[in-house]
This record gives structure tokens, sequence and C-alpha cells, in this order.
């Protein structure tokens, strides 16, 4: 009886021993939420990152959720978070900082890297929508800034250089009118440029100020400054390229379709995001030129994308493996690789030092503009409670463009605004 009692106190301590060792064993789940902002099959990219995380990380298993534009995803991220199922990480523009911080929805990212050397890493322009209140915040991912996009064929017709794109505003209004190009019956069939003012507005009108010498917010997010003089001229310059020089559509031009429209060769110059060189490349039936932004007193382009925020309300084991996935994904090797399958730039140096990248750069000597660019980069507009500021500016940069404002009065309007919705922040 004692031998029977003592094998079942074995058995039951040993099922015990294996069973809290299944329960250890068992894989901490994360949720993931990202977006897409670019054409290209960046969700497969995603699904094969997260795949090879996986099969290096038994230990965590990652939800990967395709969240929808940057803005749905904010909103989705936000409204799970204040249902009480937050994300464990997301990917979400890096404007959105100041609005994380107020709703308390992001934890500081010093605490969980507690590495500096390894934050110390990301371009200093990348981390000037990272950082604030002496606290690393979010991790560069998806980074971009704006460049031009040129159809060298285009450029070879109308008797330009294909091999030098305009380097200013004046330029780039010679070569667009020489670019545009009208049938019998007066229909414009061929732009000389598109700027697209739909979605990132913004981040368009923002291109144009950085060269002007104008800079569009403080770095604590509390002011703003749109009614600048460098402004105003800024956004005139802009409405001059539909009124007065006659070689840009007038209205609305839309984010998503202007890459379509240059790969279908509707316009010869266009200016986006240098996160869709892999679209283009894959697509263009013709061969194309990339180069920065024509500036106006210098050259100048607001740096974008999105950043990995590791989320509140989740628990430190969640947060540990959110974590291990970010240094993961920003690997010099991993970085290099997620760049050249998407054309966002690594947001690391050492990323660009690896063999891999150094022989797509070999072959692809456009994807190194943005990183060139990144010299001329400003941080992107980014204030509290941002998505309000931005659509203040974003509709009255619509109605400038649409000819119901001048640039002075819907700049004006804008900044008044702008001090309505700022104005207990910055006490």
């Amino acid at each position: 009886m004692r031998r029977t009692v003592l094998k079942s106190a074995a058995a039951l301590a040993l099922a015990a021993a294996f069973g809290s060792h299944a329960m250890a064993a068992d894989p901490v789940e994360i949720s993931f939420y990202y977006p897409v902002a670019v054409g290209g099959a960046v969700t497969k990219t995603i699904d094969s990152m997260v795949a090879d995380f996986e099969k290096a990380n038994p230990d965590v298993k990652v939800k990967a959720i395709y969240a929808g534009t940057y803005q749905e995803s904010i909103i989705k991220a936000l409204t799970a978070f204040k249902g009480g199922t937050p994300p464990t990480l997301a990917v979400l523009l890096s404007t959105d900082l100041f609005t994380l911080i107020d709703e308390n929805a992001i934890v500081p990212i010093d605490g969980l890297a507690d590495d500096k050397q390894w934050i110390d890493g990301f371009y200093k322009g990348f981390m000037e929508n990272s950082q604030t209140g002496g606290k690393t915040w979010g991790i560069p991912f998806q980074r971009s800034t704006i460049v031009m996009y040129y159809n060298r064929d285009l450029f070879k017709q109308a008797g330009l250089n294909p091999d030098r794109a305009p380097a200013n505003w004046t330029e780039m209004v010679e070569y667009a009118k020489k670019l545009t190009k009208v049938d019998a019956a007066g229909n414009v069939t061929q732009w000389g440029v598109k700027i697209p003012s739909t979605g990132f507005g913004y981040w368009m009108f923002q291109a144009m100020t950085a060269s002007n010498d104008t800079i569009l917010m403080n770095s604590a997010g509390t002011k703003t400054y749109f009614d600048k003089p460098g402004a105003v001229e800024s956004l005139q310059h802009w409405v001059d390229l539909t009124t007065k020089h006659r070689v840009m559509p007038a209205g609305s031009i839309e984010w998503g379709t202007t890459p379509k429209d240059f790969l279908e060769q509707k316009a010869a110059m266009v200016w986006t995001t240098t996160g869709n060189l892999t679209n283009i490349r894959s697509n263009a039936s013709f061969p194309f030129g990339v180069a920065m932004l024509p500036g106006n007193k210098h050259p100048g382009s607001p740096t974008g994308g999105g950043n990995f925020y590791v989320f509140n309300k989740t628990t430190p084991q969640q947060q540990k493996a959110a974590m291990k996935f970010i240094r993961f994904a920003t690997e010099p090797a991993r970085a290099a690789q997620w760049s050249i399958a998407t054309g966002y730039v690594a947001p690391r140096q050492d990323a660009w030092d690896t063999p891999e990248m150094k022989k797509y750069l070999a072959e692809v000597p456009a994807a190194d503009v943005a990183r060139e660019q990144m010299k001329y980069g400003v941080a992107e507009l980014s204030t509290h409670d941002n998505q309000r500021v931005t659509k203040a500016l974003n509709d009255n940069i619509q109605a400038a463009l649409s000819g119901t404002k001048t640039p002075e009065a819907a700049l004006k309007e804008a900044q008044r605004e702008s001090d309505r919705i700022l104005r207990s922040y910055g006490r």
C-alpha cells in the first residue's frame, strides 16, 4: 500500500513537473497591426518576416493584422486600446507620437530595449519623430522621404537631358511646360508634373516649405507656423503649377493613383514616397529616374512613414516578445531586405553596409537618392491632437488648390484652427 502511494505521489510529481514545463513552453502570443500606404506586395513581405521570426523564435506567436491605411490603423489601434484589447505592437505614423502619448497608449522603448547604443544606431533624422521628453517612444521601420520620379523616355522626347532632373522650382516649371502635351481639341493628354494633394497633402506641402527655410511646428508639438511668409510662398508655388503655368491638373490629385498615372505615362514627373520605388520598378514599362525634390533655396524634404510602437495594457511578457520582434525586424540584414523589397529607407547605417544592400545599390543606384536626401531632411509635421491639426491644414491646402481660397487666406485659417486646437497644450 505504501509503495502504491509512493508511486502515485511520484507520478503526480512527475505529471506536475511535465505540466509546468508544458505551460512554460507555451509561446507568448502577440498581435501586430500594420498598414499599407504604397503599392506592391507589402503584406506578403510582412507575412514572410513574421514566418521567419516565428521559426527563429518558437517561444513567440505573432498574429499579424493588416489594419488598412495609416489613418485607419491609428483609429483601429486606439479603439482596441480603449476597449481593453490593444495590439501588442503596431506600425503607425511617426507623427502619431504625441497622440499616442496623450492617450497613454504606448510604453517607452528605452525601458524595454535597455540598449542605448542600439537606439543611437538609427538615423537622427528619423529619431526626431520618435523621441520626446528625453524618452524613445517609437522605433523607425517603414520610413521614407519624398522623391521625384521622372520618365526618361519622355524627357528625351521633349529634348531634355534624361540624366539631369530639375534642381529647383524654376527648372521644374520649365521642364514641366515642355513635358505637358495637349491634343488637337485642347485636352491635356500628358501632364508635366503631378503632386498629390489628398491623404498626405500636408506632407507634400512640407516638402516645399522645407526647401524654403520654413519649419511648420515646434519640437514640443504645441505650436505651428502655417502662415509664415515662406509657407504662403510655397503654397502659392503649388497653386501656380495649375493656374499660372498649366502643367498640373486642377483640383484634387489622389495619393493612391499618382504612381498609377506615372506608370500609365499620364504624368512625366510625380512626387511620392520613396516607398513606391519597388512598385514602380516592378511595373514601369519604360526607363525612369529618381531624383531629390526640386527645392527653392536648397534641397529639402520631410521624413515620413511609420514607427514600431509597443502598447500599454499588455503583459510584460508580451512587451518583451514585441521588443524581440522589433530587434529582429531591424537587424542589418533584415532591414536591408525590407528596404530592397519595399523601397522604404533602411533606417540604420549598418543596414546600408551589408553585402546585400551594396549589391542592390550597384544594380539600382536610384535607391540611394532618399538616403542622400536625408542630409536635408526635417521632422515631419507632428503635434498634439495631430489628426485634427493636420486635417485643418489639409482642408485649407485643398481649398487653395481648388481655388476657393487664396494661399494666404487658407493658411491664416489653418493657423487659427491650429491655435484653437493646441491652446490647452501650450500652457
